[in-house]
């Protein structure tokens, strides 16, 4: 009486290449094989070899490399000018002797040296003798909730936000970025005293995608400033 045995499946691609992984002393004692290896271009319908393949995947990634490390330069090169704008900002608000004054010079310097179309802020909460001036009037009490309840800049399209109307121009107006101005990181949970309103008429200068760690320091300094009016 035979046995009768079930058949070895078949081996699969997946098979073989594990074993060549597995395996590496094959291509050693069978290095014809690795020479005769074509396959296709894909910059052509030419075949290459294995080698030349390899090269061309080794030229990709040093292309794509390259790339990377040019846009890291390009935005080191970039994150470094805006350090040294804020830096130059900071230094014009510290030189203002008259604290009536840093709501104008604050705005005027970031117009100035960010090459922001328009710049507006009120404060709320001043000491007596700055209560009649322009820049504590003009924000409602939605206005000063709002501000609150920002933990970090908003930038976004001109949504018709009240703040809007203290611009200049505020028709003109197609994107935004509103800075809550409070006591400690902007990220706390003090009550703002005031808002910083920044406006453009590019719809992609102030999207709310980009980034606003320079805009919350921005606000931060702003905030230090200010807080001389209290």
């Amino acid at each position: 009486m035979t046995m009768e045995t079930s058949p070895l499946p078949p081996l699969s691609e997946n098979d073989i290449a594990a074993y060549l992984c597995n395996t590496p002393a094959f291509f050693q004692r069978h290095a014809e094989v690795l020479a005769s290896i074509t396959i296709a271009s894909p910059h052509g319908q030419r075949a290459v070899s294995l080698h030349e393949r390899q090269a061309e995947l080794l030229r990709e990634k040093i292309k794509g490399l390259e790339q990377r490390v040019m846009d890291m330069v390009r935005h080191s090169n970039e994150n470094t000018a805006i350090a040294q704008k804020i830096h130059a900002w900071a230094c014009t608000l510290a030189r203002c002797i008259a604290p009536a004054d840093l709501p104008q010079v604050l705005a005027q310097g970031i117009e100035n040296a960010f090459d922001v179309p328009q710049a507006a802020l009120r404060v709320w909460d001043v000491a007596p003798q700055y209560q009649g001036a322009a820049f504590a009037q003009g924000a409602s009490e939605d206005t000063r909730a709002f501000a609150t309840s920002l933990t970090m800049p908003f930038c976004g399209p001109n949504l018709g936000f009240e703040a809007t109307a203290w611009l200049a121009d505020a028709s003109s107006v197609q994107s935004l970025a509103l800075l809550p101005l409070r006591e400690g990181g902007i990220d706390s949970t003090t009550p703002a005293f005031g808002l910083l309103v920044l406006g453009s008429p590019d719809a992609q200068r102030f999207d709310a995608t980009m980034g606003t760690d320079f805009l919350a320091r921005m606000a931060e300094l702003g905030s230090a400033a200010l807080a001389r009016l209290r």
